[in-house]
């Protein structure tokens, strides 16, 4: 009898650990950089004052004087947890954020549902890049496409504010003289972000397409009705 109930107390001490071990595992994960989808009393990651900025219709917001492409805090957001690559792109008064995103974190989405990117990847089963056309070739002028590239989102508010948050925080800490972070994981809004970004890296007068950029800028963050043109197209 003795024995049967120690045996039995060794069990229940087993399985009590195994559960502690598990919550605090869990505790841990929700803590940790790779979880941006709890929404526990005192996360740290939500327990500042909101960082990023959201849509306004003021497009007096974005009437920047000047911009130009941050090499360090593109790299720095990039290399957070959800983030495939970055552009950041500095102005007078706002640092906007273009990001792509992977599957290395959790909860970076606002919203679960079967079209949560604008991605068809399932080409990479089928030996193909195209699954429509069977190309099997790369825009080269593009970071992000509909097909078989890392993840974009349509509206902003696909993000998770919790993500979005992390990722102004970062910007902040390192340029903490903006007004705003604005920031979107939109396809057309990062590739016309990367043409911006290649003027600067080739060495090119940037104040003249500094018009091109605000109207960029105004067209996602603030409702405007003129549709930007890519570099590209022009």
């Amino acid at each position: 009898m003795q024995l049967r109930k120690a045996i039995v107390s060794l069990g229940v001490a087993a399985l009590a650990c195994g559960l502690l071990g598990a919550c605090n595992y869990k505790g841990e994960f929700h803590r940790s950089a790779h979880d941006y989808g709890s929404r526990l009393p005192n996360d740290p990651k939500m327990a500042r004052v909101r960082a990023y900025s959201p849509v306004t219709t003021d497009p007096k917001m974005h009437d920047n004087r000047y911009f130009e492409y941050s090499s360090k805090l593109s790299y720095k957001v990039s290399n957070l947890p959800g983030v495939s690559d970055a552009i950041v792109i500095l102005t007078d008064k706002n640092a906007y954020v273009g990001i792509t995103t992977d599957r290395s974190a959790t909860g970076t989405m606002s919203h679960g549902g079967k079209r949560v990117h604008e991605q068809d990847n399932t080409g990479t089963t089928e030996g193909v890049y195209n699954v429509d056309t069977g190309s099997n070739r790369w825009d080269m002028r593009k970071i992000v496409t509909p097909y078989n590239s890392y993840f974009s989102h349509k509206d902003i508010s696909d993000l998770s504010t919790e993500f979005r948050q992390t990722i102004a925080l970062n910007v902040r800490a390192q340029a903490p003289n903006v007004q705003g972070v604005h920031i979107s994981a939109n396809q057309e809004f990062m590739n016309q972000m990367l043409d911006f970004a290649r003027a600067s890296w080739a060495g090119k007068p940037l104040a003249p397409l500094t018009p091109e950029f605000n109207k960029l800028a105004k067209y996602t963050f603030s409702l405007g009705d003129q549709v930007p043109i890519p570099l590209t197209d022009k």
